[in-house]
């Protein structure tokens, strides 16, 4: 469906972003012409190396979750409005008791 891909365009496009980010702020915590110490240099790479593990495994389990969605939809297409449709039904009702 085109809506995985789009999805899957803003995860990379974020990813992409965050990474950016994190570049730029390395490069303006350390001013220019004074090195690091290797220790912290290390330290923060593997945190950054973490974070963008991270948020790539967010990004795969998003794509995956919606790759199933469409597939039980496909499979089940009036078990799938029916059920959204309670959903919906509920909700309503839900938030119109509050007020």
């Amino acid at each position: 469906m085109a809506s995985d891909h789009v999805v899957s365009q803003e995860l990379k496009s974020l990813q992409e972003e965050l990474s950016a980010a994190q570049r730029e702020r390395s490069a303006a915590a350390a001013p220019p012409g004074q090195m690091s110490s290797s220790s912290g240099s290390a330290q923060e790479s593997a945190d950054e190396r973490e974070w963008r593990d991270q948020v790539s495994e967010l990004a795969n389990a998003v794509t995956n979750f919606l790759e199933e969605a469409e597939k039980d939809i496909a499979a089940h297409p009036a078990q799938s409005v029916i059920g959204a449709l309670v959903v919906g039904v509920l909700i309503g009702w839900l938030v119109g008791r509050r007020r």
